[in-house]
């Protein structure tokens, strides 16, 4: 019996749906359903696309999750699942170990080009590789995802990205941590509702954590921002110190 991918028909694929709400798999730690569930209630619902990047595939089981399609070089992703996959009837796309994209950047590509508009990455953060990690986050400015929602999470963080002039709005528990923390240049004109230390059109300057460790004071706060890139990064209450 296959435990870790449901199967499918041989050569079967999904339907294609405008609009639909994607999961990417990368290969970064691992982490379990019922952790993501404690954490960020709700994160799953309406996934109609599931993307592995290469070793993200791993990711499909513990998660509960079948794979739609898979896309990578092969150098993480093992034999043994790979067969697995094969087997399963999962689409798979092969790319050259020489390339300028990561699997990740590609999974989220194919994503997109399936129709996704919204797209939650797992497994994009820790892991071994810390560069592995800021190239992922760096992947939120992607041109792909301009103008789509997109985070990347685990069971300690959420990540988003708003670009000035925006706005975003997100819900999650009173007493949660927030951090707003310049992407790049100096942000201008971020403006804040819900969270204990309140900003007012006022800036972010780049190098300085000045938006670290803010307080979730209600279930949705907001961030506005007038120019810049911002990041807004969540952490669950219980990791405060």
């Amino acid at each position: 019996m296959d435990r870790r991918v449901p199967r499918r028909p041989r050569g079967s694929r999904e339907a294609v749906t405008p609009g639909l709400r994607a999961v990417v798999l990368a290969d970064g730690d691992t982490t379990t359903r019922a952790e993501l569930d404690s954490a960020w209630p709700g994160w799953g619902a309406g996934v109609g696309l599931v993307v592995a990047a290469d070793g993200g595939a791993r990711l499909a089981e513990p998660l509960g999750l079948r794979l739609d399609r898979w896309v990578g070089d092969g150098d993480s992703i093992g034999p043994a699942l790979e067969a697995e996959l094969t087997r399963s009837g999962v689409p798979m796309r092969r790319v050259p170990v020489d390339k300028d994209e990561s699997d990740t950047e590609l999974a989220v590509v194919e994503a997109v080009a399936a129709g996704a508009r919204d797209v939650t990455v797992i497994g994009a953060l820790g892991g071994r590789r810390v560069d592995h990690a800021l190239a992922n986050v760096l992947l939120l400015a992607h041109p792909a995802l301009a103008g789509l929602a997109a985070r990347l999470l685990d069971s300690r963080a959420r990540v988003t990205l708003v670009t000035g002039p925006g706005e975003l709005s997100f819900g999650g528990r009173v007493g949660d941590l927030v951090s707003l923390l310049p992407f790049g240049d100096a942000v201008e004109g971020v403006t804040t509702t819900g969270l204990r230390f309140p900003l007012a059109d006022e800036p972010l300057p780049a190098g300085r954590p000045r938006g670290l460790s803010n307080v979730r004071t209600a279930p949705t706060a907001t961030v506005a921002v007038r120019g810049g890139r911002l990041l807004v990064i969540e952490s669950p209450a219980t990791l405060s110190p």
